[in-house]
């Protein structure tokens, strides 16, 4: 498994640098990974940081050498192999860890899988896909989110009042 850890955002200055937006924890880390691919796994990326400037690294990559071809690795999002990154802490989770986990009610009720998740600046958010193609959004907290449970391969959700209520009416599952 591969997981996500920055992007290219486009070309900085006219030799090759780009601007390097990390996902990473540790926001240098992504340097510390080793090479990076590309989402298919097909191109390797050696990522050098030279600096930061306005909230993203600059960064050098082995054979880019000048504008064009930098700004042609704009929106590449950068991958490194899940045995490469740290052991989560304790109530830390990987996203890609996450994904296909079975989301149920309290009481066991299966709702359907975690789909992905997100982060639009303001926390993360959990997206459901329910058995009618349905895949609403919630709030990743302890309060929507009370058990995350991936060895049995589940999370528990507690969804805030009428949120779910479509859902409730045809698409749970015993």
């Amino acid at each position: 498994m591969r997981i996500c850890v920055g992007q290219i955002l486009g070309a900085h200055g006219v030799r090759g640098l780009v601007k390097l937006a990390s996902f990473t924890e540790d926001p240098e880390a992504i340097s510390h990974y080793g090479d990076l691919t590309d989402q298919a796994g097909t191109r390797t990326f050696p990522v050098e940081l030279v600096g930061s400037n306005k909230g993203h690294w600059i960064a050098r990559i082995d054979k880019v050498d000048d504008r064009d071809a930098a700004q042609a690795l704009g929106g590449t999002r950068l991958f490194v192999d899940r045995a490469a990154l740290p052991p989560p802490d304790e109530d830390e989770f990987y996203h890609a860890d996450l994904i296909g986990l079975r989301a149920e009610l309290a009481d066991g009720t299966v709702l359907g899988t975690v789909a992905a998740m997100h982060n639009f600046g303001a926390g993360d958010i959990v997206e459901l896909a329910l058995p009618s193609g349905k895949r609403p959004l919630l709030p990743f907290d302890r309060e929507t989110v009370p058990e995350i449970d991936p060895a049995a391969g589940r999370i528990v959700v507690d969804p805030p009042p009428g949120l779910l209520d479509e859902a409730k009416s045809g698409d749970v599952q015993p």
